[in-house]
């Protein structure tokens, strides 16, 4: 195999466009410092602008009661990142911004007004792990500040220095973990600690002809009992050539929005899910 088509696999690989080869271990003359800086100049080549997490639009109503016109609505999220340099930072790492945004919006009350916005601006350094020729994940630290922009008694808002890791363990499956500590800014949100949590763990599973994608994601919040806030997304592709699914998400716990962190939510909601090509940020 030519130096040139080992580079374009393992750069292919890092950019999802083909995932199942990812993870082999590729065999050639040069050495694995050699290998790494082929992978990381290919990685300064690619687009500096890009989707952070997942990007969806969904709508559904609760779970364990009866729907009404205010527990049913639209949840929608955008998310993209900014990659600021090259791998020419100490430890081969990048800065990026990143940026994402929530919103509830009550679709079926008068006006349509959305109940809550939430702005999750951050910047942070992000460095890519090679190992035996491999790609084998990514470790990020960042800060973040995250508010719903809003006054008196309904303002909630809350910083961050969160430290984040993703770890690929087949072609298709990779497990992921983030803690975070937090900077409580925020004064009516002081307690958001026993709801929102401190740190976080989940996969995301592929299958093997890329059509199914499945992410579960568990929030571990304040307190020695197993108290879990659950996010569970299944994703069918609609084009075998695009990052569009039909997604079906199930939220289940607390802190889904900032200003109703402290009240419990159960949601089945349906709608369009726009991801990464390859494995999407939590």
């Amino acid at each position: 195999m030519s130096i040139r088509r080992t580079i374009l696999i393992l750069v292919t690989l890092v950019a999802g466009v083909s995932i199942p080869m990812f993870g082999q271990i590729v065999t050639i003359e040069k050495s694995n410092k050699q290998i790494a800086d082929s992978i990381r100049a290919e990685l300064d080549r690619r687009p500096y602008f890009s989707l952070y997490k997942d990007t969806y639009f969904v709508g559904g109503t609760v779970l364990g009661g009866e729907p009404t016109i205010h527990n049913s609505d639209v949840k929608f999220q955008i998310s993209f990142q900014q990659r600021l340099t090259k791998s020419n930072l100490p430890w081969n790492t990048y800065l990026y911004l990143f940026y994402t945004q929530k919103a509830i919006w009550n679709v079926l009350e008068r006006s349509l007004p959305f109940h809550d916005l939430n702005f999750n601006p951050g910047i942070g350094l992000s460095r890519y792990i090679i190992m035996k020729n491999r790609l084998v994940g990514k470790a990020t630290v960042m800060l973040e500040h995250e508010s719903n922009g809003r006054d008196g008694t309904a303002s909630r808002s809350w910083n961050k220095v969160s430290i984040a890791a993703e770890g690929y363990i087949s072609p298709n499956l990779m497990a992921h973990a983030k803690y975070w500590i937090p900077i409580i800014d925020g004064k009516y949100n002081r307690d958001i600690l026993r709801y929102s949590g401190l740190y976080q763990a989940g996969f995301q599973a592929i299958s093997n002809d890329d059509k199914w994608v499945l992410d579960m994601t568990l929030v571990k919040r304040k307190g020695w009992n197993l108290n879990f806030n659950t996010i569970v997304q299944l994703g069918y592709r609609i084009n075998h050539n695009s990052n569009q699914f039909i997604m079906l998400q199930y939220y289940n716990g607390y802190g889904e929005t900032m200003l109703d962190y402290n009240q419990y939510h159960s949601r089945l909601r349906i709608g369009l899910l726009i991801r990464p090509k390859f494995f999407s940020d939590f």
